[in-house]
């Protein structure tokens, strides 16, 4: 796998550099000092993935990311120093179409951080998602097809994203009402380092109140909750949210699948299941057990998908009741809620 570096801080550099050269399938395609250089070098030679720092001279990593992403898209994951201060660049990147973000591992007394293990383990997450490697049975529920629609409990808004996610998600939440009468669930990829200003970046933007899904707690009307750990978000049979590792070999973590299939085993009333951008194949098949369980289901449609992987999926087997343009989408939530 060639990697590609982009960032300005000789010492990140050569931490990144040694990461790399860990893994004897991974070697460093080219470096670059900032986002203008970046995009110069994508363009004369593509690499398999592009490491990302935000913070450059020049042209800094959001801009290097909509202009990577716009005119030679290549995969990219954000890599940075600051992660509460750089919260709202991380999702521009994200919503220009960066696959996710992590913390820039530290070089201490030589070549040694627990950074460096996360970072190769979100490089081999995506490794396996752009090489679109069969993915192991979730085991999480049968399909169903039976029909709740007459039990008269609050509906569920379940709302799968992962490539370009944050944007398209921040403009749903922005336009549910103040009395928005279901709870939304919002399972974005996105480390667990970065839930946090994520839900406190969608919480500026709507007006319903964005949280991080705490295990133990219940979804409520009228509030969304963001998965927030880098295991798979559940529904208990009591209701609750739960968080579990397996499948542990999952390259998605959160799962939509997850979610969405734990989802229609145990919630006793209706379900909106919403698939959002993404890059891969996540939530299709939970989006199916949701259409099967006689439930309404929607995928973005491709003309307003950064990358319309997971909408395609979910569309090619069927899983999608409607394909609606992002700026249609919460006028259907309503309609199907009221």
């Amino acid at each position: 796998m060639r990697i590609a570096i982009v960032n300005d801080l000789p010492i990140a550099v050569e931490t990144l550099k040694n990461a790399i050269a860990s893994v004897p399938a991974y070697n460093v395609a080219w470096i670059a000092v900032n986002g203008k250089e970046a995009v110069e070098k994508t363009k004369a030679d593509k690499p398999d993935l592009i490491l990302m720092d935000l913070i450059m001279p020049v042209m800094d990593g959001v801009e290097a990311t909509r202009e990577i992403m716009a005119q030679t898209p290549c995969p990219i994951l954000i890599v940075t120093a600051s992660v509460r201060g750089n919260s709202p660049k991380v999702f521009g990147a994200m919503g220009y179409g960066a696959l996710d973000a992590v913390k820039t591992p530290k070089l201490a007394g030589g070549f040694s951080d627990t950074g460096v293990q996360q970072l190769l383990e979100k490089i081999s997450s995506i490794e396996k998602i752009i090489s679109k490697v069969k993915l192991p049975s979730l085991n999480i529920n049968e399909t169903v097809t039976y029909d709740k629609t007459d039990i008269k409990v609050k509906t569920l808004v379940a709302i799968g994203a992962s490539t370009g996610g944050p944007k398209a998600v921040a403009k749903i939440l922005s336009e549910l009402p103040a009395d928005f009468r279901s709870p939304v669930v919002v399972i974005q990829h996105v480390d667990e380092s970065f839930t946090q200003g994520l839900a406190n970046w969608l919480n500026a933007q709507t007006k319903l109140e964005v949280k991080i899904a705490e295990a133990g707690t219940s979804p409520k009307p009228g509030l969304v909750y963001v998965a927030g750990k880098n295991h798979h978000l559940i529904l208990k049979p009591n209701l609750t949210f739960s968080y579990i590792a397996e499948p542990a070999d999952y390259p998605y973590k959160p799962s939509i699948d997850v979610f969405f299939k734990s989802a229609v085993k145990t919630w006793p009333g209706k379900i909106v299941g919403v698939l959002l951008t993404g890059m891969g194949r996540d939530g299709a098949e939970g989006l199916l057990n949701i259409r099967n369980a006689k439930m309404n289901t929607i995928a973005q449609d491709e003309i307003s998908s950064v990358v319309y992987g997971m909408p395609k999926a979910a569309a090619e087997i069927g899983a999608a009741e409607q394909i609606l343009n992002i700026d249609d989408i919460s006028k259907e939530i309503i309609r199907i809620i009221n």
